[in-house]
């Protein structure tokens, strides 16, 4: 069934040095589009999530976030300076955002969130319990890119239905702080412990689905990666009750 799909794309304050974001959500829209779907990618991020809050926002049947920090230049600075988050200031910009995420999930909108937008959206306090889990500043980190290998919960979920572990070059997120609420899909494993990499969750009725693989285009070569973004894309859109 094909489905209109919004992928949002950092740019702006929403980007930073390190993730070629524009490449990645290409990589994405093309994976979706290759499923039937219809895809429209913008990187007018606070302006494209405000506008899930207007009457037209029903229409979006997937959101897509591919998001970095969502931090002004000054604030960036200012955090990497400093133990501490800059002081809350919820602009216009910020709470229009906000409110259009939160209406997008209360109406039942599912979400697949990917990679570095797990840093983002520190105006919203909700952000973590919408995704399930939080990049944590001073306690999150990942060693060098390179080959990771990837163990994967196969057939434990539709998102992973057929999925062996696999290698692929990415980053690895490591330490993130997740839900127990969170299903947990897929793993790697640095200095003896295991590290989540993509789980399922709810927030207010929504499907969730973060994805922490998609540093850069030669993930998404790896044909596991990308068959794991077309399932969870399937899974988001699905009418049935299924686990997560």
């Amino acid at each position: 069934m094909s489905a209109n799909v919004v992928v949002v794309s950092g740019s702006g304050r929403y980007a930073d040095p390190w993730h070629p974001l524009a490449e990645t959500s290409g990589r994405v829209a093309d994976i979706l589009r290759e499923q039937g779907h219809t895809v429209t990618v913008t990187d007018d991020v606070d302006r494209r999530l405000a506008a899930l809050g207007d009457a037209q926002g029903s229409e979006v049947d997937l959101l897509v976030l591919n998001v970095g920090a969502g931090r002004t230049p000054e604030e960036r600075a200012q955090v990497e300076s400093s133990d501490q988050r800059p002081p809350a200031s919820l602009s216009d910009a910020d709470a229009a955002a906000r409110a259009g995420l939160l209406a997008h999930l209360e109406r039942g909108g599912p979400l697949l969130a990917l990679h570095v937008s797990s840093t983002s959206f520190g105006f919203m306090p909700e952000w973590e319990s919408v995704l399930g889990g939080i990049w944590m500043r001073g306690t999150s980190m990942h060693p060098p890119y390179s080959l990771a290998h990837v163990e994967v919960a196969t057939d434990a979920h539709p998102v992973v239905a057929g999925i062996r572990d696999f290698e692929l070059n990415d980053e690895r997120y490591s330490k993130l702080r997740v839900s127990p609420d969170a299903q947990e899909l897929a793993w790697h494993r640095l200095d003896g412990a295991r590290h989540p990499l993509l789980w399922v969750h709810r927030y207010a009725g929504a499907r969730v689905v973060y994805d922490a693989l998609g540093h850069d285009s030669a993930s998404y070569d790896s044909p596991e990666h990308r068959a794991i973004v077309a399932n969870a894309a399937a899974w988001l859109l699905s009418d049935g009750a299924a686990a997560g």
